[in-house]
C-alpha cells in the first residue's frame, strides 16, 4: 500500500514541477535538460519503489500512474475549466509585428528564441507576423501580415512547418503551368 501512496506524491509532484518549469516540447529541450529529465526518471523509480525491484511494486507503480493520467483527463473533459488549471492556455506573444515583451518574460521564452522559431516558418523579420501564439503544449503558432510581402501571406504555419504555399484565384495570380 505504502508504493501507492508513494506514486500518488510523486505524480503531484511531477506534475507540479512541469506547470513550474513551463512549456517546452521535446525538440526543443538542450542535451542538458534531456539528461536532466531521464535522470529524474530514475530518481522517480527510486523514490517510488524503494529498491523493491519485484513485478508487484512495479505494476503497482505504473498503474497508479496510468489512473491518474485517465482521471486527469476526465476531469478536463467534465470540467472545461480545469484544463487551463492542468495543462495551461494559449497565450499570445506577437501582435501586429511586436512582441509583447511582458508576456515573453512571464513565459521565460527569449527574443532569440521567437525569432528562431519564426525563421523557421519563413518569417525575417517580427514586422511580417500579424499574430503569434504560444501554445499550451510549448509550440508557437504564426499568423502573416497581409502586407508583409510573404508569398504565403494568407495562411498560417505553425511550427510543425505545415503552409500553403500555392497560389490561388483569391490572390488575383493566375496559375501558370510548371516548366520543366
Amino acid at each position: 500500500m505504502e508504493i501507492i501512496y508513494r506514486a500518488l506524491f510523486i505524480f503531484v509532484f511531477l506534475w507540479l514541477i512541469t506547470r513550474v518549469v513551463g512549456r517546452a516540447t521535446v525538440g526543443e529541450l538542450s542535451t542538458f535538460q534531456l539528461i536532466l529529465f531521464i535522470t529524474m526518471g530514475d530518481m522517480v523509480q527510486q523514490s517510488v519503489t524503494q529498491q523493491d525491484y519485484s513485478v508487484t511494486s512495479g505494476v503497482l507503480a505504473v498503474s497508479v500512474f496510468a489512473l491518474l493520467t485517465i482521471g486527469l483527463s476526465y476531469v478536463n473533459a467534465r470540467w472545461p475549466r480545469m484544463r487551463s488549471i492542468t495543462h495551461g492556455v494559449a497565450v499570445i506573444v506577437v501582435a501586429d509585428g511586436e512582441p509583447k515583451m511582458d508576456v515573453l518574460k512571464s513565459e521565460r521564452l527569449s527574443l532569440d528564441d521567437l525569432m528562431a522559431a519564426a525563421r523557421q516558418q519563413g518569417f525575417e523579420r517580427f514586422g511580417q507576423i500579424r499574430l503569434a501564439v504560444l501554445e499550451a503544449n510549448g509550440q508557437i503558432s504564426f499568423f502573416a501580415d497581409q502586407h508583409s510581402g510573404r508569398p504565403d501571406a494568407n495562411t498560417a504555419g505553425g511550427v510543425d512547418g505545415s503552409q500553403d504555399n500555392n497560389r490561388s484565384e483569391r490572390d488575383g495570380a493566375e496559375q501558370k503551368p510548371a516548366v520543366g
